[in-house]
């Protein structure tokens, strides 16, 4: 049996239990594209929607939600495994994307940002000339 150590993810872990790390965290998503937009699907469980924040600065996309837990006034903790505090993730966008147009909403622990593709970035057709269209182009090239 082999076992795969990395001595940083553990000393991280043990720092964040012996600490109470409060510092941000990572959020697991998906990204794709369909038709003319991409869809990023962030897991976001027991995030209240109202804590969910998206800025866009520039080329930069920022997601930010606060997850709080609680116990009953009384009660002990016997495992504690969903962290509480602030999960942050930060994405580039392309040029050819529509930053203006982004939408977002949040369904079952899932937050969707729809990002359309701007206008001029989308696949267009050419039009091919012929007959007067092709000596305008023998001119141009030297011909």
């Amino acid at each position: 049996m082999t076992m795969n150590l990395d001595p940083f993810r553990e000393l991280d872990r043990l720092a964040g239990a012996l600490l109470g790390s409060t510092g941000p965290r990572s959020m697991p998503l998906d990204l794709y594209r369909t038709g003319d937009h991409y869809v990023l699907d962030v897991d976001l469980p027991g995030i209240d929607p109202g804590s969910v924040d998206i800025d866009v600065d520039g080329s930069v996309l920022t997601i930010r939600a606060e997850r709080t837990l609680g116990a009953p006034e009384g009660s002990q903790w016997l495992t504690r495994e969903r962290q509480p505090g602030t999960y942050v993730r930060q994405l580039t966008l392309g040029d050819g994307l529509d930053s203006e147009r982004i939408e977002a909403g949040y369904d079952n622990g899932v937050l969707s940002v729809t990002i359309p593709v701007k206008e001029s970035a989308k696949p267009r057709k050419v039009a091919v000339t012929t007959g007067g269209g092709r000596e305008q182009l023998a001119v141009g090239t030297g011909e």
